[in-house]
């Protein structure tokens, strides 16, 4: 590997911090954006369960708002339950934005990286061009300089390529995953709006 950064020249050391980050990105991003972590199937039955027993008191409240993006959602409606219909949908939409905010987190990033990376590995082709040019001379070309410039603008280029192809893969899958998970949230939400109204059965 370190043979391969050698070759590469250091234009690939962009490319290669570029990768790093894209990769913490990633596996933070998956660790994160679980349907169990973010938006977990039994909690709103479980919640309207223990509503009808006891109503909505502070425990319960504190207990939703730190289990989970949909779970603060929910403490938001909760909290606004003695309020109009409209008034506790538009507090549960305000609520939503700012998680919606938190689950696209470093998405931007990633993206700047998929679109990056084939430029980074570009400029890493051109510097390699130039050496190409630089080993010509009114004597004759230097022949390891010539190597050199074209494994530069091979492996720049290549690399480029590399990081770019999974970094935008993740980037979009993602956010379809956002996507998903803010209609699924909405839906949970509206469900709770409807049977707290009583427009609903539980």
């Amino acid at each position: 590997m370190l043979s391969l950064i050698q070759a590469a020249g250091w234009p690939i050391w962009p490319i290669i911090i570029a990768s790093i980050v894209a990769l913490a990105i990633i596996g933070e991003r998956m660790w994160t954006l679980r349907l169990s972590v973010v938006s977990p199937k039994e909690l709103l039955p479980r919640v309207l369960s223990e509503y009808k027993r006891n109503g909505v008191n502070p425990e319960m409240l504190a207990r939703l708002q730190t289990h989970s993006p949909l779970g603060q959602i929910l403490a938001v409606g909760l909290r606004n339950v003695k309020s109009t219909r409209e008034v506790m949908k538009e507090s549960i939409e305000e609520s939503g934005r700012v998680i919606v905010h938190d689950l696209s987190r470093y998405l931007t990033t990633l993206g700047t990286i998929a679109a990056l990376s084939p430029l980074m590995g570009l400029f890493g082709t051109l510097v390699g061009m130039i050496e190409i040019f630089g080993s010509n001379s009114p004597t004759g070309s230097n022949p390891a300089q010539l190597a050199y410039g074209i494994s530069v603008a091979l492996y720049n280029a290549a690399f480029g390529i590399l990081v770019a192809i999974p970094s935008m893969i993740f980037y979009r899958h993602f956010r379809a995953k956002v996507d998903d998970f803010v209609i699924e949230m909405e839906l949970q939400a509206l469900k709770l709006v409807e049977i707290v109204h009583g427009e609903r059965e539980g």
